[in-house]
């Protein structure tokens, strides 16, 4: 099976999702709030990047997975950031708001700091970046996605509030099903390089989530909004970078989709012993 059939409807959701969950006064904290908006956003747009290159060579990379793991650090903030700040006891305000400003952001960066990768380390795996293919179909499958879920959720709310309580239900077991799927198709280059593969992916979110707690105690932010940027910081959309590494327009590539992968699972583990000592303070 291929895995772009089953990432494409599962990215087009979450995106679709993520505009239901929108209205329009959470971009106004841009301008209520801005110093927590902007941290946070350096923190994923250039920070994390950043780190990430550098845990790449700390860990010797193959020029696929190098691709792989910034395919990862250039990608937007997921939607389950949300439901986790909540968890966490966060600023959930906040997070939708760095979760819709990095996704439209990202349109743009993406393409940029991945073309500088690939001439840096693609050619040697005779990887080459279509940017034309990457932009349009981010537009296609994020932008066109996330506006439509904002007009519905500006002029038809209660139908959007319906959806999207339906919709948060079914995106964990879809993204569950995506991961499967892939397992099984790459089990065993996933069994020979998930040791150092996941060592690596482990490192990054915990580089990147105490990026974001550093961050946040230099700004001085209170601590609502501290546990929030940790959490943006440390979840990357993962469906993003799996659906542009495999995508036939793209990279074509299920091996740089890898590193998504196993960033997906440990994002998840990590971050949840996360919240679960959020609570005991």
């Amino acid at each position: 099976m291929n895995t772009i059939i089953i990432v494409l409807p599962i990215l087009t959701l979450l995106m679709f999702d993520l505009g239901l969950a929108l209205k329009p006064q959470d971009f106004a904290l841009i301008a209520a709030r801005p110093k927590p908006v902007l941290v946070g956003l350096v923190g994923q747009i250039l920070l994390l990047p950043l780190i990430a290159w550098g845990v790449g060579h700390l860990f010797h990379l193959s020029p696929l997975f190098m691709i792989g793991i910034m395919l990862v650090a250039c990608s937007p903030g997921g939607s389950s950031s949300n439901v986790f700040s909540m968890l966490a006891k966060g600023d959930v305000a906040l997070s939708v708001t760095l979760t819709a400003c990095s996704s439209i952001i990202t349109l743009f960066t993406l393409p940029l700091i991945m073309t500088w990768v690939t001439q840096q380390v693609g050619e040697s795996a005779q990887i080459q970046l279509p940017v034309g293919n990457l932009l349009v179909q981010n537009l296609v499958l994020m932008a066109v996605p996330i506006g439509l879920g904002l007009l519905l959720s500006v002029f038809r709310p209660t139908w959007a509030q319906k959806m999207h309580r339906v919709l948060r239900r079914i995106a964990m077991p879809a993204l569950v099903l995506l991961v499967s799927v892939f397992f099984f198709q790459h089990r065993t280059t996933l069994m020979a390089e998930f040791g150092s593969l996941g060592l690596t992916m482990t490192v990054l979110i915990l580089a990147s989530t105490s990026a974001g707690a550093l961050l946040s105690w230099l700004t001085r932010l209170l601590r609502q909004e501290r546990r929030t940027l940790v959490i943006e910081i440390g979840m990357q959309n993962a469906a993003q970078a799996i659906t542009i590494a495999c995508s036939p327009l793209i990279f074509d590539n299920e091996v740089i989709a890898i590193p998504a992968i196993v960033y997906a699972l440990l994002m998840n583990i990590i971050l949840l012993i996360y919240i679960y000592l959020c609570k005991l303070k």
